[in-house]
């Protein structure tokens, strides 16, 4: 009998301790950083593009999806200069047309690029060097998504094995997001293995490091980040001061990139929408960065100032690419000296 008990109270102080390694609870966040002065505009002169404007490096070029415009919906500039190049792909049920444009990603190659469209359930893959080069260019289908447990965002392990965030309807009006592997070949989906017991509406954004092999998610509605391995194995769960299981009305982060050997995470903390005191809405945009290094322990706190709508990271030039809610549209801040 005593041999049994001493079993179990080892069994249980080892638990303790994997479950102390795991969980990581930051209460203080104090080192704010203001680089208000070091974000430069992005002058774009040549074409209108407007509000809802997603952001993707793809090798030497940026790429501006314009998720309303009823012409063009792709506009292509040099990213080193953010000199403009070309606008193509024409809103239509055409074969060469977008239908409803979804989610705008790499495939892991330096100039191939994917539209998700989810009015044809496709996702179709373009060649940036030939839309350059050849104006009757047409691209290849990718992959062919569901319609009711689909693809929201994607990120290349390999030419056919990515990591997905897969929205899967719950009930008959409610969703929820999971963390996928997903072989665009094949179809085949595996969830991964590990899911926060707490959080029952989730909402996140993710990021994929080969290197580190590891992904990151960051969670909207919670103040939550978690990592794990490629296998979908915990590494940690990162805890913020305002963690709460509960889900109320406020935003914590609104999107997350590697950058180098760091965790970028754009982060709010406030209610999104407010009310202005003369009966209308406002919208209150997050404006700072959250600096982590790869295990996810706290560095800095990057103050914009800037309503930041969504971002992408340039690895060659070290900055981040920002479409703003803001006197600016699009802006850059070099991270040289930062992180």
């Amino acid at each position: 009998m005593r041999e049994i008990l001493y079993i179990l109270l080892l069994t249980v102080c080892w638990s303790c301790a994997q479950n102390s390694k795991t969980e990581v609870y930051q209460n203080k966040r104090a080192n704010i950083l203001d680089v208000q002065d070091r974000v430069k505009e992005i002058a774009i002169n040549d074409v209108l593009i407007g509000p809802i404007s997603p952001l993707c490096i793809v090798g030497e070029y940026l790429i501006i999806g314009d998720v309303k415009s009823q012409d063009n919906l792709i506009h292509i500039f040099n990213k080193n200069d953010f000199s403009y190049l070309t606008s193509v792909l024409s809103r239509g049920e055409g074969p060469d047309e977008i239908t409803n444009m979804g989610y705008i990603g790499t495939d892991g190659m330096s100039h191939i690029f994917c539209i998700s469209d989810h009015g044809k359930q496709k996702i179709f893959a373009y060649d940036i060097d030939c839309i350059l080069s050849d104006s009757l260019y047409k691209p290849t289908v990718k992959a062919k998504m569901a319609e009711r447990s689909f693809p929201n965002k994607y990120k290349s392990i390999n030419d056919s094995l990515y990591l997905a965030l897969i929205i899967k309807p719950t009930g008959n009006s409610g969703y929820n997001e999971n963390i996928t592997k997903w072989n665009m070949k094949t179809g085949e989906m595996d969830n991964m293995l590990y899911e926060h017991p707490d959080i029952k509406k989730k909402r996140v954004d993710f990021d994929l490091s080969i290197k580190g092999g590891c992904y990151v998610e960051c969670y909207l509605y919670h103040d939550l980040m978690t990592i794990c391995d490629l296998n979908g194995n915990l590494r940690y769960n990162i805890y913020g001061p305002e963690w709460d299981k509960s889900t109320n009305r406020v935003s914590f982060y609104g999107g997350v990139a590697y950058c180098k050997d760091k965790i970028v995470a754009l982060y709010s903390g406030k209610e999104t929408f407010y009310n202005s005191g003369s009966g209308g809405m406002k919208v209150d945009r997050p404006t700072k960065f959250l600096v982590f290094d790869m295990n996810g322990n706290y560095i800095q706190t990057i103050e914009t100032k800037c309503q930041i709508l969504n971002f992408c990271y340039d690895e060659k030039n070290n900055r981040i690419i920002m479409s703003l809610d803001d006197d600016m549209q699009f802006a850059y801040l070099d991270l040289s000296g930062l992180i």
